[in-house]
């Protein structure tokens, strides 16, 4: 069985296709090519992938719609967008979806390679992350996820708060991401399955639930991040002495 990276590429033009299979495959990439988006969504089903590469312009179906059939399926498959176009509105369409990359054509086989790369660590990273870290200090708190228990000591006495479900999950990935942006579009798509109206005022709910079960220490705070998400920050008590200072 092949230890290779299995790449699923759908490209209604053949000859390029071939020309980026060939080219993946000689960088020790296993590489499966579709030439319409229906194809490629029967291929998907088939098969299992660690990353797909699809083209926007498709007959039968565009990459777009490809794209948000996989995500019904998978939401965290990587998908990098190729597309002759560079308009705004078509990267902004595609990211929303939730690409992780975008490259217009003509492009260098090389750039692709990188840009590959690129998306590839950075979610082997986040998973390393994701799977491996159980329990976490949060200034004065103690947070196990395994058994949604968030608890901190007060006047020499342990209090313990026991999170629901979603309350854990949504705690967790502020964890991972302290003191940087934990965005609406991650947190609803891991959490909630689907980011619509309905799943963002859910989360909102439970923010403000969070924000109420971390008062008890000053230091510790969920900002909202204006148009993109929101932060859990931690400020030391010596960062917040030198503040004032």
């Amino acid at each position: 069985m092949s230890d290779r990276t299995k790449i699923l590429l759908v490209e209604d033009d053949r000859n390029f296709g071939d020309v980026l299979r060939s080219y993946l495959d000689m960088n020790d990439f296993d590489v499966v090519l579709g030439t319409d988006g229906l194809e490629g969504l029967s291929l998907f089903n088939k098969g299992q992938y660690d990353l797909c590469i699809f083209d926007v312009m498709m007959p039968k179906m565009d990459g777009f719609t490809l794209a948000k059939e996989i995500r019904k399926k998978n939401q965290d498959i990587p998908i990098i967008f190729l597309t002759a176009k560079s308009m705004k509105d078509d990267i902004i369409e595609g990211f929303k979806i939730g690409a992780d990359d975008y490259i217009s054509k003509p492009f260098n086989s090389e750039e692709l390679l990188y840009r590959i790369q690129a998306v590839l660590k950075r979610v082997n990273k986040s998973q390393e992350e994701e799977d491996g870290t159980q329990e976490f200090n949060i200034g004065k708190y103690h947070f196990n996820y395994p058994l949604r228990i968030l608890k901190i000591t007060k006047n020499g006495a342990e209090e313990k708060e026991r999170l629901s479900p979603k309350e854990a999950e949504l705690l967790r990935l502020f964890c991972l991401k302290l003191n940087n942006v934990l965005t609406r579009t991650e947190a609803l798509t891991k959490i909630w399955g689907e980011d619509n109206y309905f799943t963002a005022r859910s989360m909102d709910v439970f923010v403000t639930k969070l924000r109420k079960y971390l008062s008890d220490d000053a230091n510790i705070e969920i900002v909202n991040i204006h148009g993109n998400g929101f932060q859990l920050r931690v400020v030391e008590e010596e960062q917040k002495d030198k503040n004032k200072d």
